[in-house]
């Protein structure tokens, strides 16, 4: 395995000047994530908060040791409750397997900082990811991306909830969780690791209960030996402890939400793309009502009532809920970052372009809490080649960066057309030109007869036209038949490299990778040093 950096321009502007140019946005964030003397700072801060360290570290033991976590898991949850420890996070949904390939890319980055904070500073890191196990939109989770035919396509689930519950609260169908595992590996190759591979995931399924649960123990499976701690946002226990955190967020609600719109509209004055959307009436909390999560607004009178009107709570009830059942109550895309600093000594938090452009926003909502907002470090991104591709790259000529930044199509298109002397395109564009001028007295006829003749040329040239670009399609076509194998080198490189015009990470999932290469292909990654400030990496297989 070798592993190389390369430069991706990044697409969003914001994200840009956060690498790039950090000074033109220092103002929205707590510290520069790049700035070395900035880790004494931020430990100075955590110093000055209290946490709940000993009945956290107890509530995630429980929850570890129910998937069946690795033992240097459950050290690393007891280590929680040395006072001087401190833990760098990131988050995600529990997709299937993992979801696609960027689910891995954050866990690995989580492990990488926290090894090298623990060896830089001297003190426990502990590596932590937050499942957001509340998030209720079934949809972005219940598939795979895989490669059919030279398209990615999804493969998705047949369940149907009933409700749109949280993740963690609905139950796997078994049956259909067991036919959606079988069609996903009938789309792989037969490998020396595809049985092994297969086999454990259907067992790890079935000791499932819920979807947060396969996400744990398959996270699990992939990394039992980095110390890493999973949390499921979601479970009860975890709520309870978040009850004094939800009545500040109530108290303060009203400043939250003022402080993160103001912040947004500053962002689109300055011509930042803005991923997240606020007004000044957003509560930024759910409320869970018979099974259904529920978005809060604030009314004219203060109330906290559903978007729809599905319930209706004064303030009083509010703080009343969050003090003696907080499990009816979690956090959106505001809030959740302030819950997890309150629950949490974060060193750092990891994020991807989307999840740093939303925090943006966010600094004005940590201040209203009394939270000081904790260094923002983009996650490491990766594309992954096999040894056939890499040949294929090769053997063709191309360039990997400018594959990987926008795929081989153009390139595709001139090699087919050198093919042709002269090139197909321009002899149809040469015969094109010759017939409209031929065809021009005829047009000049009709048109001094009458409009309706005139019209009439107009359409018999669109007519004649029209074949010479059916017979140049034929013509493409049959070159590109000749062809086949060449074709065919480009189409694999375009959809490894470049799925659906953007990068691998966002469509690809663990399965091709781990069935070719073995369950340990993760952890090969996570053992070399990766620099943060490297845009993007190449990792020869």
């Amino acid at each position: 395995m070798r592993i190389d950096p390369i430069e991706l321009e990044p697409k969003q502007t914001l994200f840009r000047d956060y690498k790039k140019n950090f000074e033109k946005i220092a103002d929205r964030f707590g510290h520069a994530p790049f700035d070395k003397k900035m880790w004494n700072h931020r430990l100075s801060e955590l110093k000055e908060q209290t946490y709940q360290r000993t009945a956290l570290s107890e509530v995630l033991l429980t929850m570890n040791r129910r998937w069946r976590a690795p033992e240097k898991t459950l050290e690393s949850v007891d280590k929680l409750k040395d006072e001087e420890s401190v833990v760098i996070i990131a988050g995600q949904q529990a997709g299937l397997l993992t979801g696609p390939l960027y689910s891995v890319h954050k866990i690995i980055s989580v492990l990488q900082l926290a090894k090298e904070k623990e060896r830089d500073l001297g003190k426990p890191v502990i590596p932590v990811f937050w499942i957001a196990g509340e998030d209720h939109d079934f949809d972005e989770i219940h598939h795979v991306m895989m490669n059919q035919g030279g398209e990615m396509r999804k493969r998705t689930i047949a369940h149907t909830p009933e409700s749109k519950a949280s993740v963690s609260d609905i139950a796997i169908d078994q049956t259909k969780a067991s036919d959606w595992l079988k069609q996903v590996f009938q789309l792989v190759k037969e490998t020396e690791h595809t049985q092994d591979f297969y086999k454990k995931m259907d067992r790890l399924l079935r000791a499932s209960k819920t979807y947060t649960d396969f996400f744990a123990k398959v996270v699990y499976y992939l990394f039992p030996d980095e110390g890493l701690v999973l949390m499921d946002a979601h479970h009860p226990d975890i709520r309870r402890l978040e009850s004094p955190y939800f009545t500040t967020m109530i108290h303060q609600n009203d400043e939250i939400a003022r402080g993160v719109y103001a912040m947004l509209q500053k962002n689109r004055q300055e011509g930042y793309e803005t991923m997240l959307d606020s007004e000044w009436s957003d509560a930024h909390l759910f409320y869970h009502k018979e099974g259904e999560r529920i978005l809060l607004v604030r009314d004219e009178q203060g109330r906290f009532v559903g978007k729809n009107n599905e319930v209706v709570l004064t303030k009083e009830e509010m703080l009343k809920i969050a003090e003696e059942s907080p499990e009816f109550l979690s956090n959106n895309v505001v809030t959740r970052p302030l819950m997890q600093e309150a629950l949490f000594p974060v060193l750092a938090f990891i994020g991807g372009p989307g999840e740093i452009n939303y925090w943006s926003a966010l600094k004005p909502a940590f201040e209203a809490t009394g939270l000081c907002m904790p260094p923002v470090f983009p996650r490491l991104s990766f594309t992954m080649i096999d040894r056939k591709t890499g040949q294929q790259l090769e053997r063709l000529q191309l360039s990997t960066k400018e594959a990987i930044h926008g795929g081989v199509r153009e390139q595709k298109l001139n090699w087919i057309a050198s093919q042709s002397t002269p090139p197909i395109s321009r002899l149809t564009e040469q015969v094109k030109n010759e017939i409209d001028r031929v065809h021009a007295p005829l047009r000049e006829k009709s048109a001094s007869l009458s409009t309706d003749l005139g019209e009439l040329a107009e359409k018999n040239l669109e007519y004649l036209l029209g074949h010479i670009d059916f017979l140049e399609k034929r013509l493409q076509r049959s070159m590109e038949e000749r062809h086949q194998h060449e074709m065919e080198q480009f189409d694999n490189i375009e959809v490894t490299l470049h799925p659906a015009g953007g990068l691998q990470e966002r469509m690809w999932s663990i399965v091709p990778w781990v069935n070719h290469y073995g369950r340990t292909v993760f952890e090969q990654i996570n053992r070399h040093h990766l620099s943060f400030e490297n845009d993007h990496y190449v990792v020869y297989l």
